[in-house]
């Protein structure tokens, strides 16, 4: 084998393992690149169900804003706890500026189950709905609820698994100083 054919070999195999890796960075980008804490929040897709024809919603649609993004189910007991004190959040701070997104992850068909649950709860903050999995899939869930805090940036401020008293005074303090953040 002559030189310039083992250097043809190895040409081929770098740029066979800069290939593989290139894939395999697209194929695995949810592992390599967790959503967390101070990173920019993943785009999603819902509907609304509170509408006739459903609307198409996406994280675009909130930019500029703060958002609390809530990711739920109507089978989920946890949920059904720390709704009461989301919409008292809401109800303090969206005059304020404060967007609420609630996103149910029902199985398919489950709309009408929503809005009873909504209407139950007296919800009056926006409510989605992504039956799909790919709300799960994007925000890197581990469960219901989870709720993260985006900042005008569309940087995620807080992550809480599981239920949480949003309208704490904390979370308020939160909330108060994102929503004082202009222009950054």
């Amino acid at each position: 084998m002559t030189v310039r054919q083992q250097w043809t070999i190895v040409g081929a195999v770098v740029i066979a393992l800069g290939c593989a890796l290139f894939g395999a960075s697209r194929i695995f980008a949810d592992q390599l690149y967790p959503v967390s804490v101070g990173s920019k929040a993943p785009d999603f897709h819902a509907v609304t169900v509170d509408s006739a024809p459903p609307e198409t919603k996406t994280l675009a649609d909130y930019k500029g804003q703060v958002v609390l993004l809530n990711i739920w189910g109507t089978f989920c007991l946890p949920c059904r706890d720390e709704m009461p004190a989301i919409e008292k959040l809401n109800q303090a701070m969206a005059p304020k500026g404060l967007r609420v997104v609630a996103v149910s992850i029902d199985e398919p068909g489950a709309e009408a189950k929503i809005r009873s649950f909504a209407k139950e709860f007296g919800l009056t903050f926006q409510i989605l709905y992504n039956p799909s999995g790919a709300m799960e899939n994007a925000y890197q869930t581990t469960g219901v609820p989870e709720t993260f805090v985006i900042a005008r940036d569309g940087v995620i401020r807080k992550k809480v698994i599981g239920a949480s008293d949003w309208n704490s005074d904390g979370n308020r303090a939160l909330i108060a100083q994102l929503l004082a953040e202009r222009g950054r």
